[in-house]
């Protein structure tokens, strides 16, 4: 089933390295078969568990997971980006982030509730970021407009006259006392519960440009920058790069990407193709997500999918079953299993083999740029054009 998202705004000029110039059709990859385990990969595996039991003994395979499958597409406009997927349990929603506007889809009919764009309320169409605090507050983070925050029919948009770190806002997050956290090209802000009041982080990054923020059981905040990982754990900061083995090594001789995590906005490019081939950043994390053992999952730029333990990384690329090496977007589902948004398709990860999804599973272009596992169990898939909804069917076939 096709759907149609009504989009009231023309979408902005893409920017922030999110270019979308490979084709689509040299890197589209058929669902395959869940691969071996690669735990004996040097670096590019989950450490090995238990020895294989021997052959004679050997309890019987498991049953293949049950896949997803595509049973929704909607469309969102052509050229516009799907950047931002929020589940709202507490409206049985799902809010919309895209390149001209946001829009809430209702999670029991599919149909579109409301839709803002600047004649709403927002600071600007292009959303790159939705949160929700613990107030049931929605906060828009918007390219160059500044954060903008909804509730009940009322708006209220924070610039850097009022203490945001920057007009550029990438990704939110909370802690348990209700302290929201925001990340921006120009550090990141702290939002006081009670007060209100924001308080910005620059120099206790690992660098200025903060594209993903989480947070882990312990209420320590992590923030994925374009120079790498910083923690704050409430009293101290500590960072990790790709010298201390965060991103997988240039094996392929990639070009590197062109911006140098220091330049203007103007010249801030990360093109995903460099003579034919997908550039190379792997300091550039640009999703970020802890699973509920409170490891790392750090998704870059051409270094592939990282994984941090608290004391060592470990690196997954195509080499492994990663669909593309550019990872965009992080998500696990209720059962545990990890998403991945690339820009050669969809992967999933259950901790034993992978499977990738391309235009032959439903996607409608294979730059993955946003991923929300819902309430309902279904899996919410972001890219240019359209949202794709992934699951088990209505009676729970495969």
């Amino acid at each position: 089933m096709t759907r149609r998202i009504v989009c009231l705004a023309a979408a902005l000029i893409w920017m922030a390295g999110c270019s979308e110039s490979e084709p689509d059709s040299t890197a589209e990859k058929q669902t395959a078969a869940p691969a071996a385990p690669v735990a004996d990969v040097a670096d590019k595996a989950a450490p090995a568990g238990d020895a294989v039991a021997d052959s004679a003994t050997a309890t019987p395979p498991a049953a293949p997971p049950r896949l997803r499958r595509a049973l929704d597409r909607f469309e969102v406009g052509r050229n516009v980006y799907v950047r931002a997927l929020k589940a709202d349990p507490a409206r049985n929603s799902i809010w919309v982030g895209t390149s001209s506007g946001v829009h809430e889809v209702s999670l029991q009919d599919r149909s579109v509730r409301q839709t803002f764009t600047r004649t709403e309320g927002l600071a600007n169409e292009y959303v790159f970021a939705v949160g929700i605090d613990h107030k049931g507050q929605k906060w828009f983070g918007t390219n160059s407009g500044g954060v903008s925050r909804y509730k009940d029919g009322e708006w209220k948009t924070f610039f850097p006259m009022h203490g945001l770190a920057d007009y550029w806002v990438y990704a939110f997050d909370s802690q348990r006392d209700g302290t929201l956290w925001i990340g921006t090209w120009a550090g990141a802000n702290s939002v006081d519960p009670e007060t209100g009041k924001l308080t910005t982080y620059v120099r206790e990054l690992v660098n200025e440009w903060v594209y993903g923020i989480a947070v882990d059981s312990q209420d320590r905040v992590w923030f994925a920058t374009e120079g790498g990982i910083s923690r704050f754990d409430g009293n101290e900061w500590v960072s990790w790069t790709h010298a201390d083995g965060m991103g997988a090594a240039n094996e392929e001789g990639r070009p590197p990407s062109k911006n140098t995590g220091l330049g203007t906005r103007e010249r801030h490019d990360l093109g995903v193709l460099s003579g034919g081939m997908a550039t190379y950043n792997p300091g550039y994390v640009f999703s970020v997500l802890i699973d509920d053992a409170d490891v790392l999952w750090a998704g870059t730029w051409g270094g592939g999918l990282a994984r941090f333990d608290g004391e060592r990384w470990v690196n997954y690329t195509e080499d492994e079953g990663l669909a593309g090496n550019i990872v965009y977007s992080l998500e696990r589902d209720a059962e545990g299993v990890l998403w991945a948004g690339t820009n050669k398709g969809l992967s999933r990860f259950d901790g034993k083999g992978w499977q990738t999804y391309g235009r032959h599973e439903g996607l409608s272009n294979l730059h993955v740029y946003a991923i929300e596992a819902t309430p309902d169990g279904d899996i919410w898939i972001g890219t240019r054009e359209a949202v794709v909804r992934l699951g088990l069917g209505q009676q729970g076939e495969n």
